[in-house]
């Protein structure tokens, strides 16, 4: 199961899972758009289902996880993948642009959890997993919305793997760097390290098959964002206020 699969990383996800052979259920709100993805999958001979469903809706999801089980079984993998993005530049800060983020990227998993969560840990099987970000570590320029909710989806999953050890569900969280997505498209500053949908799909597939605990890429991205978290103060605020990836 699959939020955000209309577009971008979702839909990157769930075409190559179903190539590998997996039966994945798609949400997202777009019905007409989830209804082509289905189409484009069932000609390439995949199994895929479209659970038209907005993420804020706890009622909605568990609606949709409910009929994904009906038609083919115990959902094995959760991917929360849902997410969007805004400029919220501290000068300018409106808290309902702040609130939509939080509610789609936060609240939009951990509804996602919940539709899914109680069936795994009674069939003591299961995967959850999170696409954060790297912008996860720490703050950045006109970013503090979705850098925010990103490491709040990062510190949730993390509670969630403490708690859910020995229960046989897997927690995995990603950390990707900037990808080539509708979310990236049109800035008109540099952004290092960026990646190909393609290539960064097959990387988070490939962390998800193993069941990796967090995965952090590019490498070179992780790296200098790692370093970046044991700076002191006044550097990392130097480094930071000159590199603004939101224009």
């Amino acid at each position: 199961m699959i939020t955000g699969a209309s577009s971008g990383i979702g839909e990157g996800l769930t075409l190559e899972l179903s190539r590998r052979g997996a039966v994945v259920g798609l949400v997202a709100r777009r019905a007409e758009v989830l209804t082509e993805l289905v189409g484009k999958i069932s000609s390439a001979g995949g199994k895929a289902v479209a659970l038209v469903a907005d993420v804020n809706d706890a009622n909605q999801l568990r609606t949709q996880a409910d009929l994904l089980r009906h038609e083919y079984g115990p959902i094995d993998v959760l991917i929360a993948n849902a997410g969007i993005g805004t400029l919220s530049p501290a000068l300018d800060l409106r808290t309902e642009d702040v609130a939509a983020v939080f509610q789609v990227n936060v609240l939009g998993a951990v509804n996602s959890v919940a539709a899914v969560l109680p069936g795994m840990i009674a069939r003591k099987q299961g995967q959850l997993v999170a696409i954060s970000s790297l912008s996860a570590y720490r703050g950045l320029p006109k970013s503090a919305a979705y850098c925010a909710s990103k490491a709040a989806v990062s510190s949730f999953f993390e509670s969630l793997r403490i708690d859910l050890r020995n229960s046989g569900v897997d927690v995995t969280i990603i950390h990707p760097g900037f990808i080539k997505t509708p979310l990236t498209a049109g800035r008109q500053a540099k952004m290092p390290y960026m990646m190909e949908l393609d290539t960064a799909v097959k990387r988070m597939v490939k962390a998800i098959e193993k069941r990796k605990k967090s995965y952090a890429f590019p490498w070179q991205l992780a790296s200098i964002v790692r370093l970046g978290m044991v700076m002191p103060i006044f550097m990392y605020d130097w480094i930071a206020a000159r590199n603004s990836f939101r224009e």
